[in-house]
């Protein structure tokens, strides 16, 4: 009976040790992070994609390659593009995209980015070759928009969502931006002169009406003379007390 009971614990301490050493070699345990997927290989073979959370994986020859799935900034370095009246200008882009289909993004092409990358540059050549140099720097927004419809389709095609396209700087040649500041300089100094002369009519409008009124009633020549004297710090004298009446007759010291 003692040389049973130690022949099972020894078989049984074997098993154990046994299983030990296939569950180590067999069992893998992965862990995939908030805001990645894990696209899983067995043996180079795609099986299945793998969300966030723990996961357990029974055998051999495995492969896990992350994939971020988070909301992405990729900015396009300004580049020179002619616009719709031959203007050379440099125009720098801001886009925000997102994989979706990590299977087809990775699938589809070796590296999004540069393949989104290229894409806006070719986008943003169409684009500012329908418009005029004044159009291009008033209507950023309409640009934009425009740029997002020619590249979304692409940027679909292989698992991405396109979510903004941004135009963040529009660099003009030296000699087109002196010209402008010209003449924003000068449209400026149109603009006061035309509120200097409005205030000037406005100001003769205002005599004419005054004399006008005085014409019609002269008592008012009058009281505008004492509230003159009211006011006025200047001593006054007048020879007659009638010549009120006109002041023109009133004799300043």
């Amino acid at each position: 009976m003692t040389t049973y009971l130690i022949l099972s614990i020894i078989v049984a301490s074997a098993a154990t040790v046994a299983v030990a050493a296939i569950i180590a070699r067999w069992r893998h345990v992965s862990i995939v992070h908030e805001g990645f997927v894990c696209l899983l290989y067995h043996e180079g073979k795609l099986t299945r994609t793998l969300s966030a959370g723990r996961h357990v994986l029974w055998g051999r020859n495995f492969r896990l390659l992350p994939v971020d799935n988070r909301k992405t900034l990729l900015n396009v370095q300004g580049q020179e593009v002619l616009t719709a009246d031959n203007i050379g200008v440099k125009i720098s882009l801001a886009l925000t995209t997102q994989i979706i289909d990590a299977v087809k993004t990775v699938q589809t092409v070796d590296n999004y980015a540069t393949h989104l990358y290229s894409a806006a540059q070719n986008a943003l050549r169409v684009a500012t070759a329908e418009i005029a140099i004044d159009a291009l720097l008033a209507q950023r927004a309409e640009i934009s928009t425009r740029l997002r419809e020619i590249v979304e389709p692409q940027a679909a095609a292989f698992g991405v969502q396109l979510h903004a396209v941004e135009v963040k700087d529009v660099m003009l040649p030296a000699e087109l931006r002196r010209a402008f500041n010209e003449t924003l300089k000068a449209r400026q100094e149109g603009q006061a002169a035309v509120e200097r002369a409005r205030g000037e009519s406005a100001a003769l409008r205002n005599l004419a009406n005054a004399a006008r009124l005085v014409e019609s009633q002269p008592a008012l020549a009058t009281l505008r003379m004492l509230q003159t004297l009211e006011t006025s710090k200047q001593t006054i004298v007048l020879n007659d007390l009638s010549l009120l009446a006109s002041p023109r007759s009133v004799d300043k010291t």
